[in-house]
């Protein structure tokens, strides 16, 4: 199983759609078989989800998370594990021993938040262009 994690300074990320980068991890049978950093090359939010999908990932590991990018890794086939925080080493061995479990509400609301937030062009699930 192939992981992309949200990753800044050993940390999950929290917020998917400014990601600056992934730790990719490959698990087979609780066994690490191999573990990369990998740039998200100033991607944004929907460009994402095609970034991890042409890298493998079956499943993303992340923090907050806006329901157009939920939708739009359910429609790439790519599981999601929402609401993850802290050391992403603590989070690699949760993966390793599979009792790491999504978070309903990891949810990223932050066009509510930050008032004028422009997403560029896309359709982020709350607000259309």
């Amino acid at each position: 199983m192939k992981y992309a994690i949200t990753y800044e300074n050993h940390m999950v990320f929290q917020h998917f759609g400014k990601c600056p980068a992934f730790l990719l991890v490959d698990i087979e049978d609780g066994i690490i078989v191999k573990k990369e950093l990998f740039s998200a090359n100033g991607s944004g939010h929907g460009a994402l989800v095609t970034l991890i999908q042409e890298a493998g990932v079956d499943v993303l590991v992340c923090g907050g998370i806006g329901q157009g990018a939920r939708d739009a890794l359910a429609k790439a086939h790519i599981a999601l594990i929402g609401g993850a925080s802290g050391n992403v080493d603590e989070i690699v061995e949760q993966l390793k021993k599979g009792t790491l479990q999504d978070d309903p509400n990891g949810k990223c609301n932050h066009h509510h938040e930050e008032g004028n937030h422009d997403c560029g062009n896309h359709d982020c699930g709350s607000h259309t262009h």
